[in-house]
């Protein structure tokens, strides 16, 4: 039985305490949204995002750290900066759409930060559903576009039933299996709900994403069942963890 990444219930309603405030801990230092937002745009724009795109990057990374979605959040933020400065993904342009129907369409992301695809593609697809009753927009030529509650909680904002797929490298081993050969492929769905009340669920197809077996072995926190590799290795090695 698959376990949720993920599974919020229950819409937070507005409070004079922010968010960020609430799950706070003892001794934690919290920063204010806006300042991480700067911060992040600043770093992305130094390796050579457009403003733009780093701010639909800031926002899903800040959005996931708010969430409780930790390895998806800050900690990602210097592989999407090694991307840029390597130039494995582009830092300009805008996606295209290569084919559409009324209530589908297919996108050509071409090689641009996940989010600004992303975005892009619940949007169309948003369009598309208030015009004929669905929407469904595919893409290509994309890269990792952060949590994928990101893109399900626009379209419900935006008066919409909101889905979000998307496939990830071979991480996880099937059963019995001595190499991976299936991703971590994460599903989103969010529906709202009456008087402020929402459901959301985001979650990966394995026991647990593999962003959270990173943060396990570098805080030494780990479990059994997040990695197919000895506890040692799990403990002492990033690399050797993988999950299953």
């Amino acid at each position: 039985m698959l376990s949720a990444r993920s599974v919020v219930l229950r819409a937070i309603s507005r409070r004079a305490v922010s968010s960020e405030e609430r799950m706070a801990k003892t001794g934690d230092k919290v920063v204010c949204r806006r300042e991480m937002h700067r911060y992040m745009v600043d770093c992305l724009t130094t390796a050579g995002a457009v403003k733009s795109h780093a701010s639909q990057l800031a926002d899903v990374l800040i959005e996931g750290d708010v969430r409780g979605h930790y390895s998806h959040g800050l900690n990602r933020l210097e592989m999407y900066v090694q991307n840029l400065q390597e130039g494995s993904c582009e830092r300009s342009g805008e996606p295209t759409i290569l084919n559409e129907r009324a209530g589908t369409a297919w996108v050509d992301g071409r090689n641009l930060l996940g989010p600004v695809v992303g975005n892009f593609c619940i949007d169309l697809a948003v369009k598309k559903a208030k015009e004929a009753g669905v929407g469904w927009v595919s893409a290509k030529g994309s890269n990792h576009f952060g949590i994928a509650g990101w893109y399900s909680l626009r379209a419900m904002r935006q008066g919409c039933m909101g889905l979000a797929f998307t496939n990830t490298s071979p991480l996880m081993y099937p059963t019995r299996a001595a190499k991976p050969a299936l991703g971590t492929n994460p599903i989103s769905l969010a529906a709202a709900g009456q008087e402020g009340d929402a459901f959301v669920l985001d979650m990966a197809t394995t026991t647990v994403a593999i962003g959270k077996v990173w943060l396990a072995t570098q805080m030494y926190k780990y479990s059994r069942g997040y990695a197919r590799d000895d506890e040692v290795a799990i403990k002492t090695s990033r690399d050797d963890g993988l999950i299953y």
